[in-house]
């Protein structure tokens, strides 16, 4: 994990949690969030980056 990886979660949430753990339930849950709003989907890509 690096910074680039954390703005990208923070700015575009499902790319970056696409990168982390590809076309899994995580990426596709995380768009739900992120239609609700910016923050919700960049705290859930913050935690999958952080997660392991």
């Amino acid at each position: 994990m690096n910074i680039l990886h954390i703005i990208l979660a923070i700015f575009l949430p499902p790319i970056a949690a696409f990168l982390k753990v590809g076309l899994s339930g995580h990426f596709f849950i995380n768009i739900i969030l992120s239609l609700f709003g910016l923050f919700p989907g960049s705290i859930h890509a913050i935690w999958l980056l952080v997660k392991k």
